[in-house]
């Protein structure tokens, strides 16, 4: 009797975990989507996958504005001032204060226009696009020019950057995540 009680306890713990890994509630806890309208509206200015865009700041800050790195870098999608002062030049885009970094808004929009500004830099190529977000635009160049990484997804365990490498990764694996969750959240946005 004793046996056939855990045997039903058994069987009843394996049926509510399925029905909780098949839940969309569990999954959306899992992977949240916090400033959703501006995510869509700078992903469309930009042109750039909404989804993209959700697994950077996941990866980045975990939706956290506030957050400030080691290095300096600031906000959801971690911009170092400079680099902000940069894509300001270049974007023509409002002049703001430093502390403005943490506005989500203000973040998100210089965030999105530097990885549309390294993806066309990269024709397209998100893996590469995304190693240049992390590790910067010239030492992918310079690890592409000469032969150290091919630029694919098949190779990114080459790249010669540890911390680059798993960013890399990390994002590509939140970007399906949040595709699969998410799967029509972005309509007419996402590829």
């Amino acid at each position: 009797m004793k046996t056939l009680r855990s045997a039903i306890l058994l069987f009843s713990v394996f049926i509510i975990i399925y029905l909780l890994l098949n839940s969309s509630f569990v999954w959306k806890l899992m992977y949240p989507i916090k400033y959703e309208e501006q995510i869509k509206l700078v992903s469309k200015k930009y042109e750039v996958n909404p989804y993209l865009v959700l697994a950077v700041i996941r990866s980045e800050s975990k939706f956290k504005p506030d957050l400030v790195s080691k290095k300096g870098a600031v906000g959801l999608m971690q911009l170092m001032p400079n680099t902000a002062e940069w894509i300001q030049s270049q974007g023509k885009l409002e002049m703001l204060y430093p502390a403005d970094l943490e506005h989500p808004a203000t973040n998100i929009n210089l965030g999105t226009w530097y990885l549309a500004y390294l993806l066309q830099m990269f024709k397209g190529n998100e893996v590469v696009a995304l190693a240049a977000y992390n590790a910067g635009q010239g030492n992918v160049k310079n690890w592409i020019q000469n032969k150290r990484w091919e630029g694919t997804r098949e190779t990114i365990s080459d790249i010669p950057f540890g911390e680059t490498r798993h960013y890399v990764q990390r994002v590509l694996y939140y970007e399906d995540r949040y595709k699969e969750v998410y799967k029509n959240s972005f309509p007419n946005l996402a590829p």
